[in-house]
Parts: C-alpha cells; sequence; structure tokens
C-alpha cells in the first residue's frame, strides 16, 4: 500500500459541484465524461474494454479492483474506450497465473486517468438519487479554478460514439467447422460475441455501423447480428433506417443490447435514457414466455419504452424484474429477436447463452 501515498493528488468534480479527493493512478491531466457506476464483483477487464463505456468515467462498486491483473485473452476489444476509472482501492501487486500486467500500467498505456481512495459507495449512492452526471477527473487543484472547469462538465455531452468506435473496414473470421455465414453490424461489439458464433460453427463477418442491406445482401449471410454499442440509440439516423431494410431481406436477425434498440427504433418505438441505467453482471430479466427470472450481465443507459412497440409488429418478451424496463422483443413478421442485455456474458453470468442457440435454428430453419 505505500504507492498509494506516493501517489499524488486527484479530483473528481460533479456536475452537482461535489469535488471528492482522492490518489491518482493510470493516465495523469484531467478528463470529462459522463459518470456511471458498475456493479461487478470480477469482470473488471472486461469493463475496462468494452466499447460501450465510450465517453464514460466508470465507478466500480467492488472495493477492491486489480488483484488478479490483466491479461489480454480476457479483452472484450482491442483497446478501451472509456474516459476515466473510479475505485476504491487499486491493487499494484496483482495474483494470478494468467496475469500479464498490472492495473496501475495498463489504464497509464491506454491514456485512462484514473483516481482511488474514493468512498465509491457514497458516490454510487448519490448517482442512484441524482441521476447519471457528467463530471471530470483532474490531477490539477480544482478548488482554485472551480467556476471555470463546472463550466466545461456541464457543457460536456457524448456525440457520434457508434462512429468513433466501429471498425471502418469489414474483418472476416473464419470457423473451425463451418456451417453458416453471420454478418456481424459493429455498433461497438465485444469479442465474446464474436466467440460465442465461432464456437457453434458461424462463420463471422464483421462490418462497419453503417453497412447497407444491399451491401450484407451481396455478402449472401445465412444470420444478420446487430451488436452491443455506447451513446444514444436514436442519433444513430443512418444505422436505424438501413436496420428497416435489412429486416425485409428475408435473413434471420439478432439483436444485443444496442442492436436491440436501433431494431425496435427501426419498426417505430421510442427509447428513453435510464435515470442511471444498468450496468453489471447481476440484473434479474424475466423471460415472459417462460415464466422464468435469469441473471444477466449487463450495459446501457438506455431502454426501448415498453408501450411504444407496435404489437401488431412485435411482442415485449423480457422484463428487467426491478423496473419492469424492457430487455427483449420478438418480431411476429420477420425472423428476428433483440435482448438488451449481453447473452455471450464474457465474465458471467452465462444464464442466457441458449439465445445464441435459437438464432442457430432460426438459420437452419432457413
Amino acid at each position: 500500500m505505500s504507492l498509494f501515498n506516493k501517489s499524488e493528488k486527484a479530483y473528481l468534480l460533479l456536475e452537482d459541484g461535489t469535488i471528492l479527493e482522492g490518489r491518482s493512478f493510470g493516465a495523469k491531466g484531467t478528463v470529462i465524461g459522463e459518470v456511471v457506476f458498475t456493479t461487478g464483483m470480477t469482470g473488471y477487464q472486461e469493463t475496462l474494454t468494452d466499447p460501450s463505456y465510450y465517453g464514460q468515467i466508470v465507478i466500480q462498486t467492488f472495493p477492491l479492483i486489480g488483484n488478479y491483473g490483466v491479461n489480454s485473452e480476457d479483452f472484450e476489444s482491442e483497446k478501451s474506450y472509456m474516459s476515466g476509472y473510479v475505485v476504491r482501492e487499486w491493487c499494484n501487486t496483482p495474483s494470478n497465473f494468467r496475469s500479464e500486467g498490472d492495473i496501475d500500467s495498463f489504464i497509464n498505456n491506454q491514456n485512462i486517468i484514473g483516481i482511488h481512495s474514493v468512498d465509491t459507495r457514497s458516490l454510487t449512492r448519490k448517482i442512484r438519487e441524482y441521476g447519471v452526471m457528467n463530471g471530470m477527473i483532474t490531477t490539477e487543484n480544482v478548488h482554485e479554478k472551480k467556476d471555470e472547469l463546472m463550466k466545461l462538465v456541464k457543457a460536456f455531452s457524448i456525440k457520434d460514439a457508434v462512429r468513433n468506435v466501429s471498425i471502418k473496414e469489414k474483418k472476416e473470421y473464419k470457423a473451425e467447422n463451418s456451417k453458416y455465414k453471420v454478418v456481424l453490424i459493429d455498433l461497438g461489439y465485444k469479442r465474446n460475441i464474436r466467440q460465442e458464433l465461432l464456437k457453434r460453427g458461424c462463420d463471422v463477418i464483421v462490418v462497419p455501423d453503417r453497412t447497407t442491406a444491399e451491401e450484407i445482401k451481396a455478402l449472401a449471410p445465412d444470420g444478420i447480428m446487430f451488436s452491443n454499442g455506447p451513446g444514444d440509440p436514436a442519433e444513430n439516423i443512418q444505422v436505424i433506417e438501413n436496420a428497416a431494410m435489412i429486416s425485409k431481406l428475408g435473413i434471420p436477425v439478432f439483436g444485443i443490447c444496442m442492436g436491440h434498440q436501433i431494431m425496435a427504433l427501426a419498426h417505430g418505438a421510442r427509447t428513453e435514457k435510464l435515470k442511471y441505467g444498468h450496468r453489471g453482471a447481476n440484473q434479474p430479466v424475466i423471460d415472459l414466455k417462460l415464466d422464468k427470472t435469469f441473471v444477466t450481465s449487463q450495459n446501457h443507459g438506455y431502454a426501448v419504452v415498453n408501450d411504444s412497440v407496435d404489437t401488431d409488429i412485435a411482442e415485449v418478451s423480457h422484463i428487467n424484474a426491478n423496473d419492469k424496463t424492457c430487455e427483449g422483443i420478438r418480431y411476429k413478421n420477420i425472423k428476428a429477436f433483440t435482448v438488451q442485455f449481453h447473452p455471450e456474458a464474457h465474465g458471467g453470468p452465462l444464464d442466457t447463452a441458449y439465445l445464441f442457440d435459437e438464432f442457430i435454428k432460426l438459420m437452419e430453419e432457413k
């Protein structure tokens, strides 16, 4: 713990004027982002490399982070897209046979500004009560120019999130025992989505976010997936228009998280921003058809408005057991279904991985 005392001071300035003092780790400097919390007890590597955290300052509610180090095998993307990182305590002496390094070095290399020795429990309570707000992590003394910095914090907003995380050119991945071909539309996809498809015999073609229906049809896929991703789904007007046309191709479609929201918007539904979102690996979801509750992994700040789903076109298939928000939609006149949660859930839980098998069945029927 001696390194804690040697690290310099850092500050977290919130949009409501709150200043929290802690210690710096990772990169130094100043960053502004949307402050959110995640409740996962494990999986901090997956959190750090999930593109859905683009533009956000992430609070880890679990008090000790970094104890098993970092290793590239568990990364969900090639780099980290989050802006800042807030933890109660970070471990500078990781112990795990798979570890390739420590979390301080990793976030420093990724240019993520971190702050530790913060009361994350109190901070999380504030976010739950007030709602998601903007904030700033800085190694400067905020007390000396708080008013000036507050203007910057309040003016911040996340823009073009999907555009900034999606690939620019298509990439192809071959399965060992190829049976199907799936086009994965990259809205900020997590690597384990691709892995779940590959191990089920699906060759995967990852394409940019704005790939058109005509371009996808030319690839002759057996199935199409819309991935997870960051930001406000309604901002992606071109992607939504494309999704409406893609749905008419007659090819089975599976959407996850942002993909679920994009498909809903393409079919006339609306989305809304949640007070503090669902982020973590312990979100309970009710499958209305099975009348069964599953524990799921989630990371999203927006949700489809239940009453906006046209019942002639689709039906809400899953709801969140806590706040009753929409967690899944099944479409009636096309071979498509979508879920708000993460069935690939690298880091767990794996309760809903069977949805990938349902997607396979749709392709088999086709």
